[in-house]
């Protein structure tokens, strides 16, 4: 009779220690998928005259390519961001001379550069990325601005200012980190070049 009381209580401790290891579990893995990933966001200050209609690119994922029409040797005109696969709309105008970069995968843009003329526009945009390729349009006229991430691992979200339908008047940037999903691409390098439609 003792060996039987003693092997129940035995089993019924053997389970409760196992729903309880089960519970305790299931707790940990609930909190792990809740927290949040950080952002690490922040964001540049707007520098220009910002004269005209606010604007602000948005799109889902990362930046992988920009467009700039410019006036030859002279302002900004217009700007383009693409997410993804996506273009964006143009912010300003698309008529100038236009300049593009494609990004390649896991290419990011990590610092924006440029000058402009306090009571003017825009004057040079120099977009460049975490492998050191850049962008440059405009004319190197006016003071100077430098762009880059409070935080290493951010990079450019989307960018904000004022435009006046000939050119962009301000231009401030917003950074943070992007998650995205592994690329099925077997590790080839690539620019998606098949995604550049949308002029």
């Amino acid at each position: 009779m003792t060996f039987c009381i003693s092997f129940q209580i035995t089993t019924e401790f053997s389970v409760y220690r196992m729903l309880s290891l089960l519970i305790v579990g299931l707790c940990l893995c609930a909190f792990t998928s809740a927290v949040p990933m950080p952002q690490y966001y922040s964001y540049s200050p707007a520098v220009g005259s910002g004269s005209g209609n606010s604007y602000s690119t948005e799109g889902i994922g990362r930046i992988t390519a920009v467009r700039i029409w410019e006036n030859y040797s002279s302002y900004i005109r217009g700007i383009q961001l693409r997410y993804g696969y996506s273009w964006g709309p143009v912010i300003g105008s698309s008529s100038g001379t236009e300049q593009e970069i494609l990004l390649f995968d896991g290419e990011a843009i990590i610092q924006v550069s440029g000058k402009y003329q306090q009571h003017n526009y825009i004057y040079q945009l120099v977009f460049t990325t975490n492998r050191g390729r850049s962008l440059l349009a405009g004319q190197a006229s006016g003071e100077s601005f430098n762009f880059y991430p409070v935080h290493s691992e951010s990079e450019l979200r989307f960018i904000s200012g004022r435009q006046n339908g000939s050119g962009i008047t301000s231009l401030g940037a917003h950074w943070g980190m992007v998650y995205e999903e592994p690329s099925a691409s077997n590790g080839t390098e690539h620019s998606m070049e098949e995604a550049t439609s949308g002029h």
